[in-house]
């Protein structure tokens, strides 16, 4: 689904949800069914930061090559402890 942009001479610009290449020229205006041009504008697009850009590069690079573990990572190895809260669930 892609948005396309009309504008009522009446009531002023609106937005419509079509499917991609079905936008006609002219579209009825939801609030007074007058007909309404399709206006062209820049489209919504933004800068992602260069960390969500790398993640995005990574997980797309997973999908072809996934990287092969070979062992366990490395760590403490320390045990963790309980919740407090299960020391409190009822016991068969």
């Amino acid at each position: 689904m892609a948005t396309y942009e009309y504008l009522c001479s009446r009531c002023g610009p609106f937005d419509v949800k079509l499917a991609i290449g079905t936008a006609p020229r002219i579209y009825g205006c939801p609030a007074c069914a007058h007909d309404a041009r399709r206006v062209f504008s820049a489209p919504g697009l933004s800068r992602t930061s260069d960390a969500a850009a790398a993640l995005r590069a990574r997980e797309e690079q997973s999908r072809e090559a996934p990287a092969v573990v070979s062992g366990l990572p490395s760590g403490s190895g320390a045990r963790r402890r309980p919740h407090p809260a299960l020391s409190r669930l009822p016991r068969p």
